[in-house]
């Protein structure tokens, strides 16, 4: 294997270059879509490769398994991703930032938009449950946090975010078929820039199909992905809209 930052897919020894996938194709179950699921493979670079499981998911569909080794190498060099710019701060931090710095509570509005009724995500974001250990934001004594749960309309988020005076917007999107969580994020953010321009609050998305390196292409100021835990997010807002004093 090549040294340096050039390695391969691990799989039953190092870098034999296994791998695993998985996908649906319409044909109904049997050794033609079996067939049709290693040419597939093959033509991914996944040579030779294995079918290890199969079986029909309706009528006309099968769900594949596949296990095989590929040839290609990974340049971690050339890996970009989106680095954190902030500090991680404590509880305490966070509430002694705020009050130092604003003066007055941080107001957050949180919700899912459109079609999407999967609150876990803003839930586990706000709620004073929280996540991986983390209370959410509504434990926060120096924020003002108002769930306003799913199915929110982006009229309806943008209306009660200016009556708020809301400093950030959280929302939420799960739902992900044919794109809508990108497709609704642009739509909020050009709502918002339209309705309120620069005076619009922060806009930070979240949900486990982003790419946080889409925050400018989607109109937003953050994108969060999968794994996020409140801390995370109530760091960025501090970090995002609370002045810091120069130290004396």
């Amino acid at each position: 294997m090549p040294d340096g930052t050039i390695v391969r897919p691990y799989g039953d020894t190092t870098g034999d270059g296994m791998v695993q996938t998985s996908f649906t194709l319409p044909v109904p179950a049997g050794p033609p879509a079996e067939g049709a699921a290693l040419q597939l493979a093959n033509k991914m670079g996944i040579e030779p490769a294995m079918v290890v499981h199969s079986h029909a998911i309706d009528s006309g569909y099968t769900f594949f398994v596949v296990y095989g080794s590929v040839k290609h190498l990974v340049d971690l060099d050339a890996v970009q991703v989106e680095e954190r710019a902030y500090p991680l701060l404590s509880s305490s931090e966070i509430n002694a930032a705020i009050r130092s710095g604003l003066g007055r509570k941080l107001v957050v509005l949180g919700a899912c938009i459109g079609t999407d009724a999967h609150t876990v995500g803003i839930d586990a974001i706000l709620n004073v449950k929280g996540f991986a250990g983390e209370k959410g934001l509504e434990y926060l004594r120096e924020m003002a946090v108002t769930n306003l749960g799913a199915q929110v309309t982006v009229p309806d988020l943008v209306s009660r975010a200016r009556a708020a005076r809301a400093d950030a917007v959280l929302v939420s999107q799960v739902v992900t078929q044919k794109d809508a969580h990108l497709r609704n994020t642009r739509e909020l953010a050009a709502a918002f820039r339209e309705a309120m321009g620069d005076s619009r609050p922060l806009l930070v998305v979240g949900g486990p199909r982003f790419d946080p390196a889409m925050a400018a292409d989607l109109g937003v100021d953050k994108v969060f992905g999968r794994g996020t835990t409140p801390g995370e997010v109530a760091s960025y807002l501090v970090h995002a809209l609370v002045p810091q004093k120069e130290p004396s």
